[in-house]
């Protein structure tokens, strides 16, 4: 008891970031399912007798989780700030769960099972509109809740530890899909099966963690800013004391307190250029193209020519694992600032071999390793670095707002990038890859000139930062 309250327990903060980060898991997992799942859906849909289930329509159901992932990140900021992270965060496990199961059964109560429709599609979109606001709530607040617990030493790779866990949700739901796929890869009736049964199985397979996370949630405290924020100060220190020990946990209270005024202050209380350097933060990590990649990932290595290209993206899926582990154990000694830069530059090399091997007909393996150092890139830069920033850029006041608009930013342009590159893929390899390339080189830019370094600050020491910089510009 006294070694806790002298120095924290490194169990107890390690088992609530655990919780949380299952909800970054989900995130990955709901995202990617679709990958498996498309092809034997637009099958099924293709069915239907009172409708023609065009390719736009299938582009929309593909992406359509990602209308609930904006309208999910645009109330986080209200709801975290009105019932708190936690309760927040439980919301988007319900949310998961319902989409799971009304993804696998979209006929429930109204329709029947196995007859494709048009109600139907209606049905079936509406319960993964549910999903993505779960994901959009989740996306905005388990990094929110992991920086508002972690010490300021040990944030930026405890938040980008959530990265590796959405990748990591990307990479077993992959991994799902393939041996559901494989589960009947010898079945005479193998398409038929596909086709009216295996995208279901896909979809339900992520009620299991969903129900987990949800369970799990009411485990983990509410986070200390949040407590002080509604003066239960005591709860705070408790919550504090647990994870820094007692003496740190008293300074930290008072630093907090000396900048809880989050119900009173305006969003642009620091000026307009903290909220324009988050909002483009999410602007870039999905512009330069990461998504399209990851969506589509077994249909572009189909298009190179190469055989299973569900292994490959299974393959795909341990390179990024990997290199997200790279950036967790980096995050802390080199920072944020330059591990952004050195991946936009790695992208864009990776984005423009893709490109060229397009128009001057390299042999497969030259766009296969450049689709692989583009992601790999992706993964110990934008991926998780882009995260942190959104968890620790802001200062307290505002946090739950801005945060909440910037994931909203993010999400819009996960809906553009994913809902253009096909048939922009379609019109010209070298286009789409070309134009995610140009966006690398400038997102580099932006990074070097306006984005300042938040390694080893505290929560509180951006609050001063912006301040002064507001006084400056006046």
């Amino acid at each position: 008891m006294a070694d806790y309250r002298q120095n924290g327990s490194k169990g107890y903060l390690l088992g609530i970031v655990l919780v949380a980060v299952i909800g970054g898991l989900l995130f990955g997992y709901d995202t990617a399912v679709i990958s498996g799942a498309e092809q034997g859906l637009q099958s099924f849909f293709r069915s239907a007798s009172d409708f023609q289930y065009s390719d736009a329509l299938h582009g929309f159901t593909t992406s359509s989780a990602l209308i609930g992932c904006i309208i999910g990140a645009f109330v986080s900021g209200i709801i975290a700030a009105r019932f708190g992270r936690k309760k927040s965060l439980f919301l988007a496990g319900i949310l998961f769960f319902v989409s799971a199961l009304g993804s696998y059964h979209p006929e429930f109560l109204f329709f029947q099972k196995g007859v494709a429709s048009l109600p139907l599609l209606i049905a079936f979109n509406i319960y993964r509109i549910i999903g993505g606001i779960g994901v959009g709530i989740a996306s905005a607040l388990c990094p929110m809740y992991i920086a508002e617990v972690a010490p300021a030493s040990k944030r930026g790779a405890l938040v980008s530890w959530n990265q590796f866990a959405i990748i990591f949700g990307q990479l077993v739901v992959y991994f799902v899909n393939y041996l559901i796929i494989r589960s009947h890869a010898s079945d005479p009736a193998v398409q038929e099966w596909t086709t009216q049964i295996g995208w279901r199985a896909m979809f339900v397979s992520e009620s299991i963690p969903a129900g987990i996370f949800t369970l799990l949630i009411l485990l983990i405290p509410e986070t200390p800013r949040y407590l002080v924020l509604n003066g239960q100060d005591e709860k705070a220190l408790e919550i504090l004391t647990k994870v820094n020990g007692e003496s740190k946990a008293r300074e930290i209270l008072g630093q907090i307190k000396e900048t809880a005024v989050e119900k009173t202050e305006k969003l642009l209380s620091y000026g307009w250029i903290v909220i324009f350097v988050g909002i483009m933060l999410s602007v870039f990590q999905q512009a330069i193209g990461i998504n399209a990649v990851l969506y589509f990932a077994p249909r572009i290595f189909e298009s190179m020519g190469l055989g299973d290209p569900m292994m490959y993206t299974v393959f795909m899926g341990i390179i990024n694992i990997t290199f997200t582990l790279l950036a967790i154990f980096t995050v802390e000694k080199l920072g944020r600032k330059p591990l952004l830069i050195s991946g936009s530059i790695l992208m864009a090399i990776g984005a423009f071999g893709v490109a060229f091997s397009n128009i001057l007909e390299e042999p497969a393996i030259v766009p296969v390793i450049s689709i692989l150092v583009y992601s790999a890139a992706f993964m110990f830069s934008w991926g998780p670095i882009c995260w942190v920033y959104l968890s620790e850029l802001f200062p307290n006041t505002i946090r739950s707002q801005a945060t909440a608009i910037a994931v909203a930013f993010q999400w819009i342009f996960n809906f553009i990038v994913s809902s253009t590159f096909v048939p922009m893929y379609n019109y010209s390899h070298f286009l789409a890859y070309a134009i995610y390339g140009t966006i690398c080189i400038v997102a580099a830019v932006f990074v070097w000139s306006l984005v300042p370094e938040t390694k080893g600050k505290t929560l509180e020491d951006m609050t001063v930062l912006w301040k002064n910089k507001t006084k400056h510009r006046k």
